[in-house]
């Protein structure tokens, strides 16, 4: 099950889990997405010819939360169970040097935090009781440090991060996988034409790495790895100097 499957990481996972055999729910809020999901049908029958995997999509805005219980039980029925969900929705909105938004920013917390608590929560009881199965979010290297330009893009990843690690501490000894990815730049709609992007990879290669991870069971991933050496020298600057950064 990928929740935010219409474009860029989410549906570059999509299409890379059909090829692999898996049938995959897809939620997206673009009704668009039935295009797309049939091209993918159709790459998989070529791939894998008679044994073509099953592909679900549902429309969805991750912001509607009342209907995701209801929602989640019809999508482990359609797709026979349920062993692995990604939470891939998220917005990053553009905000100017001297605009303070909350509009802007309640939606970025609505959709990169609450609505990742909304479906995860549901996704957690059920592996909790199965004691079996794999939660990943897509989190994100901005959620390191408050960065000045995204105050509640950084601060949504933050939570999101922090909410994950509290989730496998409490699902490890049911033996369920909780993984955080971290990604730096991936060539995304989100991403394309921002400036100041630099060791961009492509939404198919974040694709593997990602799903490697979660076959790996993997705790902390940052997508590429060397974005890692990266946080951990942000980590150690201290606040009054990186306050300075144009970051």
């Amino acid at each position: 099950m990928i929740i935010g499957a219409s474009s860029g990481i989410g549906r570059a996972l999509a299409e890379q889990l059909l090829k692999e055999g898996a049938s995959v729910a897809m939620v997206a809020r673009r009704p668009s997405m039935t295009n797309d999901e049939l091209r993918m049908i159709d790459h998989a029958r070529m791939t894998n010819g008679d044994a073509a995997p099953k592909a679900f999509v549902y429309q969805h805005d991750v912001t509607n939360y009342a209907e995701i219980p209801a929602l989640f039980q019809q999508i482990t029925h359609d797709l026979g169970g349920l062993d692995l969900i990604i939470y891939a929705s998220g917005v990053m909105q553009g905000v100017d040097e001297h605009e303070y938004s909350f509009e802007k920013d309640r939606e970025t917390i609505e959709v990169n935090v609450l609505g990742a608590f909304a479906w995860l929560n549901e996704a957690a009881k059920r592996f909790e009781q199965l004691k079996n199965g794999t939660i990943v979010g897509i989190s994100s290297v901005a959620g390191e440090r408050g960065r000045r330009g995204n105050p509640a893009y950084c601060t949504s990843k933050a939570a999101l991060t922090t909410y994950l690690e509290s989730l496998r501490n409490r699902l490890s000894r049911f033996g369920v996988k909780v993984v955080t990815i971290k990604p730096g730049f991936i060539d995304t709609p989100m991403t394309r034409g921002k400036p100041g992007l630099f060791w961009v990879i492509s939404a198919e290669a974040a694709s593997k790495r990602i799903l490697t991870a979660a076959k790996r069971g993997e705790s902390t991933v940052y997508v590429p790895a060397r974005w890692r050496l990266v946080t951990l020298v942000l980590k150690c600057i201290p606040s009054f100097l990186f306050r300075r950064l144009p970051v």
